[in-house]
């Protein structure tokens, strides 16, 4: 570089991939964390609904879904008795193309497959309110379950601390004011839970999938090529954090020290950057405070395609944000508590944004400054930091655990 100082390029480790995929889905089948194996476990129940993650996630599913169909065959269930139902949370529903692509026309003949149906209300049911006050409406499908089955992946989560587990229910099925509201919970404090198993959201979204009765999960760690390392099959909770502690080892990048500017690449979170926005929080992690943040998405899908009013206030201040969602003037909190996380980022560092899919004008609404490439962005910074200011580069943010030494 003829400015600066790099500090380092970091990605997750170069973390081998299990010998043979369907024997390690077969083999987390057999040995179930906290509970009995599937079979046993679901036999007698007359609708079994599998909840899935989107086409946001690399979650490989057309090897995962015939194992455990298989196993429930076994069982006496039959396919016309098994549903999929496609855990978008608030994302934009699947199409058909994307539907085949992501489980393959195998699937496709066989299981019915639907849509988390989050914009109509008629297909939600309401279970009242936790303890903590987080209204709870959730899929009406789900509720009909005699068995459900949640499949995911688990990769560190600026919300929940992780993504998996109890996050296939909450936010994956259940209505925009229960994601509001745990969203809001994750933003209200100081910093984000990323890699953080245990905290208050990761709580509230097991006392909601308890609630809506979530029998078991799936879930795997992948590595950074998004091939498969280990399984975890068993109780929602225990499984989990399982899976948890072996993400972390995957995930956890041990970084020396904050730099001034840091560049992030979203990818692989890339449709949008409703999705992008997750190399936020590793980058946040690792940013000297006042330094720079700068982004570089490609998000072809623009902004927020099913949340398209976040670009009204984003670029607000976090105090007015929160104020507006408190005395509701912002009616869809998982917006506003989207917002206000971005808002409290680039108050810690402003962001600069490199960006195809997004417009100049849109980018300052989001509170970003918008740049043509990289190095227009890198000139800037050092005008404002100095010719010395060190930097850090992470190449696939959203999937990051940056932890200092």
């Amino acid at each position: 570089m003829s400015k600066g100082r790099l500090q380092g390029v970091f990605s997750p480790g170069e973390t081998p991939p299990c010998r043979d995929s369907r024997i390690e889905v077969r083999r987390a089948l057999q040995e179930p964390v906290g509970m009995t194996t599937l079979g046993p476990a679901a036999r007698g129940s007359r609708k079994v609904v599998i909840i899935s993650d989107d086409i946001t996630r690399q979650t490989p599913l057309k090897i995962i879904l015939p194992e455990i169909l298989g196993e429930l065959n076994m069982s006496g269930i039959s396919d016309e008795q098994i549903s999929i139902l496609i855990g978008l949370g608030t994302h934009r529903p699947m199409s058909g193309d994307e539907i085949i692509h992501q489980f393959g026309q195998d699937i496709v003949e066989r299981i019915a497959i639907y849509n988390h149906p989050w914009q109509d209300p008629d297909q939600l049911s309401d279970l009242g309110t936790t303890p903590n006050g987080t209204p709870i409406s959730v899929c009406r499908m789900a509720l009909e379950a005699d068995f459900l089955i949640g499949v995911g992946s688990i990769v560190p989560h600026h919300i929940p601390g992780y993504s998996g587990g109890a996050k296939i229910v909450q936010p994956g099925i259940t209505g925009a004011e229960t994601t509001g509201a745990t969203h809001l919970l994750s933003v209200k404090g100081e910093h984000s839970w990323l890699g953080v198993v245990e905290n208050p959201v990761r709580a509230e979204m097991e006392e909601v999938a308890g609630r809506v009765g979530l029998s078991a999960v799936f879930n795997c760690v992948l590595n950074s090529e998004g091939e498969l390392v280990k399984a975890f099959f068993g109780d929602p909770g225990k499984a989990f954090r399982a899976g948890a502690a072996v993400s972390r080892q995957v995930y956890g990048v041990r970084v020396p020290c904050r730099s001034d500017i840091v560049v992030a690449g979203s990818y692989p979170c890339d449709i949008e950057f409703w999705q992008a926005h997750k190399t936020l929080y590793p980058a946040g992690k690792i940013v000297e405070p006042g330094g720079r943040i700068i982004v570089v998405t490609p998000c072809p899908e623009g902004v927020a395609v099913t949340h398209p009013e976040i670009l009204d206030f984003a670029a607000l201040p976090s105090a007015k944000i929160l104020s507006l969602i408190e005395n509701k003037i912002i009616k869809d909190t998982v917006s506003g508590a989207l917002a206000l996380a971005w808002a409290k980022v680039r108050e810690f560092a402003p962001v600069s944004l490199v960006s195809d899919g997004i417009s100049d004008e849109e980018a300052r609404a989001l509170g970003f400054t918008p740049f043509f490439s990289v190095e227009d962005a890198l000139e800037e910074a050092f005008s404002s930091l100095g010719s010395e200011a060190t930097v850090a580069v992470l190449t696939k943010a959203p999937d990051m655990l940056p932890m200092a030494g």
